[in-house]
Parts: structure tokens; sequence; C-alpha cells
């Protein structure tokens, strides 16, 4: 049975539409798109509807530690990149299966809300406490499923090859549930996750190398080498100045360099943070058609440094967002941080002007989109088309400044200037999951959410 939505206007990759009548099927599935439709009996809603925005990198665990690195015991005492990873290891040293369930579902409920209706999850805690792989080698894996499940989300799930504690060194006991020693090791687990995306019709399986130091030569090479047609492929690279430091000092190149020259970067790669690179690699990129993931909130809170957008964008580099540590879940804010971030070292306020096209908030959600779409490894172009999923975030349309603007003007108004209250709802495959706000399992998901970090004990 069909149901229809009418919407004050509807966003497509060309721009607004007004009084977008959209049906669906019983899969969600959109059968129709009609502009300039009167009020009928179809279901109203004054808003305005967006693509879904896609969260192109995730570590869900992570979640569980959002805002607890901002206490500094002193000025004697380093506080970077290094010092909050510690704290993020022992923090996954004590998660259980069922813990790491909860606290997935929370944050994916909490993703929705505001507006993501697909997520990446770059998933390295596989093993259990002792580090020795569960009887189902993808248990943590299936439990990420099943949190997006629950919480109404579509996963791509990517279980990273991490090996080595860093280049040339064995890894740490703090790293033991992460480490596959083998190649043969990953790909079964591969196999096992790819066995269990079969338990959510909206989940598919992605392939990733960890970092270039977690991984050898000879195995990132073999891995990447077996990357199937439109499979995406996720890598953390070129984070920290450190990281380049010592792939220089191990292999007598930078990270990009390296990866470039011995794998065949495509437009399947997503290449996350990318932070410190030289002017080549930013063009080696560019060239490859390769796509960087960048996590704007995630980089200033622990302080990896600037992107080199302006020259990447100047080569008609892609770029998507991701939340990946998850100290914000507004996407809005993801895209204002990098824009604002480029702004204060360029000087110039076009940071997404596109020749002949300056609407600024638009050029930032149709890109972030289309790049995030291609890192769930789906390809689609149109935001809405017939037979693909229904996913939108709808904005209300009687918030004071979008009540105010001109179609012209909504794009901008959006991501400059509203804030998750402002968001009516997010529907995903045609169906409400967050309305006026309230997701629809928001008592029991919070309820789990609660009483298993009191168990956790990582937030007293």
């Amino acid at each position: 049975m069909e149901h229809a939505y009418l919407f004050k206007g509807l966003l497509t990759e060309n721009g607004w539409l007004e009084n977008v009548k959209i049906t669906v099927d019983n899969l969600g599935k959109i059968t129709s798109i009609t502009p300039n439709t009167p009020l009928t009996t179809e279901e109203w809603v004054n808003g305005y509807a967006l693509p879904g925005f896609q969260n192109a990198h995730s570590h869900a665990f992570q979640y569980a530690m959002a805002g607890l690195a901002e206490y500094h015991e002193g000025q004697s005492t380093p506080d970077d990149f290094w010092s909050w990873r510690t704290a993020m290891y022992n923090l996954a040293l004590s998660i259980s299966p069922e813990q790491l369930e909860a606290i997935a579902t929370m944050l994916y409920a909490e993703m929705v809300r505001h507006g993501y209706t697909a997520v990446a999850e770059f998933h390295y805690l596989h093993h259990d406490k002792n580090g020795k792989p569960y009887t189902n080698l993808a248990e943590h894996g299936e439990r990420l499923i099943a949190a997006a499940k629950n919480a109404g989300i579509a996963i791509t799930l990517v279980p990273m090859f991490y090996q080595k504690g860093g280049f040339g060194q064995p890894a740490e006991d703090k790293q033991k549930r992460f480490i596959s020693a083998h190649i043969t090791d990953y790909y079964n687990l591969l196999e096992a996750s790819n066995q269990a995306t079969a338990c959510y019709t909206n989940a598919n399986l992605g392939i990733g190398i960890h970092s270039l130091r977690a991984v050898e030569a000879n195995a990132i090479i073999e891995v990447c080498n077996t990357l199937k047609d439109h499979q995406p492929f996720h890598i953390h690279i070129s984070e920290q100045l450190k990281e380049i430091e010592d792939c220089l000092s191990f292999y007598n190149k930078r990270p990009v360099e390296w990866l470039l020259e011995n794998c065949n970067v495509n437009n399947n790669y997503h290449l996350v943070h990318a932070t410190h690179l030289n002017k080549q690699e930013v063009e080696g990129i560019a060239k490859a058609q390769a796509n960087v993931v960048i996590c704007p909130t995630t980089e200033g809170n622990l302080g990896d440094g600037l992107f080199a957008f302006a020259h990447y964008k100047s080569l008609e580099g892609r770029w998507s967002i991701g939340t990946d540590s998850h100290v914000s879940l507004n996407p809005f804010e993801e895209i204002r941080l990098l824009d604002y971030g480029q702004r204060l070292t360029t000087h110039k306020r076009h940071t997404f002007f596109k020749p002949n096209y300056g609407d600024s908030g638009f050029n930032a959600i149709k890109m972030a989109w289309t790049a995030g779409k291609k890192a769930m490894g789906q390809t689609t172009q149109d935001f809405f088309k017939i037979g693909q999923g229904f996913d939108a975030v709808v904005l209300d349309a009687n918030a004071p400044l979008i009540a105010s603007s001109s179609t012209k003007n909504l794009c901008n108004t959006m991501v400059y200037a509203s804030d998750p209250a402002q968001i009516l709802g997010t529907i995903v495959n045609g169906k409400w999951i967050v309305k006026q706000g309230i997701h629809n399992k928001k008592d029991e998901i919070t309820s789990k959410f609660i009483s298993t970090m009191k168990a956790l004990g990582s937030r007293l």
C-alpha cells in the first residue's frame, strides 16, 4: 500500500522544488515525485526535505567517551592525540558485546535525530577482552548491525585490518582486541562480517586498512589488489605529524606518497583525515579521483590540523564528512567548521564556491552527500529518485530564519544559521524514524544506554 507525503519544499541535486508530493510503496521506495501539488489528502509536512546526510566515518564505541577527554591534569602532562589514544584504548579494553550494542544503538539513534540516514562504521574492535577471536568472528560486527537496525539507520560495516603497533612494531597489549595477526585472519573476519550483513536489509560491507602504520606493506598491497568494483575502501592516513615522520623514517616516503606509488588508488578509496599533505599528494589524490573523508569536529577536538581544502577543491577533489569520535553529531556543524577553518587560513569567504554557482550551502550539501554515498558503496547521483528508498531530513518551515527566506537562501540559512531544534524529523526508507525531534524508540534505547554506561563506569 502506498503512502504519500506533501512537503513545502524538496531539495534536488538541481535545486529546490516546491509543494512536492512524494509517494512511497510498502518497502519505502519512491514511486512518484510531483511538484506544485495542491494540498489534498496526503500527509502534509510543513517543512523542507533534504536528502539524509551520509556519515562517512564512525567509531561507535568511542561515543562512550565523548566529552570525557577534556580534563587536563596539569601543564606538565602532555595532552595530544597520542595521550587521547591511550584513554581510548583503555575504554576499548573494557566494553562487552552487549555494551557495544547499547552504545552503538544510542549513537545511531542520535545520528538519525540529527539528520544522518546512513553511517560507514570504521570497525576495529574485533575480539574479546583477552584479545581472542569470538567463536563468531563477527560478534561485534553483528552487534553494530543490530544497533543500526534498531536505531533505523543504514550501515556500511567496514571491518578494519589491524596488525601492528606502529611501523615495523609489534602490537601493544592495549591493542589486542583489534589485531588480525595474518592476512588470512583478516579475510576470515571479512567473510564473517559479510555474512552478518544478511541480518539487515540496509547493511552492506566495505573493506579497509586501519592505517599504514598498522599493517605490513605486502599485506596492504594484497588487500588493495582484491577490491571489487564499487566496494568502498577506507583508511586513516596522514592524520598526525608523528605518523608522517615515522613513515618517512620507515619507508622513506610520506604516507599518501607511499599509498599512491604502491596501490591502485581510485574512486573507491576513501582517505580519512588526510590532514597533513604536501602539494604533490593533494594533486595525486585528486588525479586518482579518490575521496577524502573530513571529520572537522573530531580533528579540531584532537588538535589534528586542517586539511588542504582550497587546493584540493581547485582540482575538483571529492570529499565527505564523518563524526569519527562523536564529539558532535550535527552534520551542519561539520560543514560549518570545515568552512570556517579554511576561512581562517585563506582569509576568504568562498570556500565552497563553484564557477557559475555560488550557493555555498547547496554546494557543500551536494558534495558531502555524493561522496558520502560513494563511501557507503553506492553510486547514485540523485538525491531522490523513483525506485530508491526515500531518506530525508526535514527542517521546520516555521523556524523564523527559514520562514522568512526565499528558496534562493534556504540552503545557506540551513547550513550556516540553523540548529538541531529546527529539525522536524528524519525519514528512513519512507518512514518517520524521528518525528518532532523524538526518536520512535527513544525511551527504550536511552534507558538501555544509561544503564550500560553506569555499569561500564567510564563516565563517573
